[in-house]
């Protein structure tokens, strides 16, 4: 008979970790890119990433902004790269998706391009 009052328990296995096999797999000119969602010393976390998956860059995404995150049209966002940090404002996922586009046209051709939101 079932008992209405009892827990039920869910056991689950770690799956392998996709991104970390992608960069220990990574070819020459292959641009690789993370994303980290940190609560807690956020920069040092998605640096540590960066660097132990071989990421040619990482977005970090923030739940410490109002009106960033999961359930909003917008989204604050830090593109860390193995020499820089740059911080983006507050902004449409649209644009944000088209700082993510440029940064990866940048580090494949060698040139910065901003994209237009059109």
């Amino acid at each position: 008979k079932k008992d209405n009052n009892a827990l039920l328990t869910l056991q689950l296995e770690p799956t392998p970790d996709i991104l970390y096999q992608l960069g220990q797999h990574k070819k020459k000119g292959q641009i690789l890119a993370g994303f980290a969602l940190e609560t807690e010393h956020e920069l040092s976390n998605a640096k540590s990433k960066l660097q132990r998956k071989n990421l040619d860059f990482i977005v970090l995404n923030s739940l410490k902004d109002e009106g960033a995150g999961f359930g909003t049209a917008t989204n604050k966002i830090t593109i860390i790269d193995k020499k820089s940090t740059l911080n983006y404002p507050l902004k449409s996922k649209k644009e944000v998706a088209l700082d993510i586009v440029a940064k990866t046209y940048e580090l494949i051709s060698g040139n910065p391009k901003k994209l237009k939101n059109n």
